[in-house]
């Protein structure tokens, strides 16, 4: 056997695509998981150190792919994990008639992968 049989192109370790962050450090705006979901952060309400000398970090957040909103409540002081999230733009160049839309990012890179959702009877 030659080495060219075993060729491996890309690995993946199956690391989590998330990183520990204090709770205290999550700010509005940010994200964070909440029920092993990607949400965005819309609230935080701090509650007061209490016996246990813990401050509590109400955290209300939308899921970032279904836009339902969720709820968390962790110490201040304790881990919790934070979800890493890339943006994209495309841009729709073409959209052929079986419904394949080519896209465009701003690098000049193109998708072509993708099909136009089916609009059910009776809708549009």
């Amino acid at each position: 056997m030659s080495d060219d049989d075993y060729k491996i192109e890309t690995t993946d370790a199956g690391a989590s695509a998330t990183i520990p962050m204090e709770a205290g450090q999550i700010k509005k705006g940010g994200h964070i998981m909440i029920k092993g979901r990607p949400c965005k952060v819309i609230n935080i309400a701090v509650s007061k150190t209490g016996k246990h000398g813990h401050a509590k970090c109400n955290f209300t957040a939308t899921d970032i792919f279904t836009g339902k909103k969720l709820e968390d409540m962790v110490p201040g002081s304790h881990g919790t994990t934070v979800p890493i999230v890339t943006k994209n733009d495309w841009e729709i160049i073409d959209i052929a008639d079986d419904g394949e839309v080519t896209l465009m990012d701003e690098g000049g890179n193109q998708k072509v992968d993708v099909n136009l959702p089916s609009v059910p009877e009776g809708f549009g």
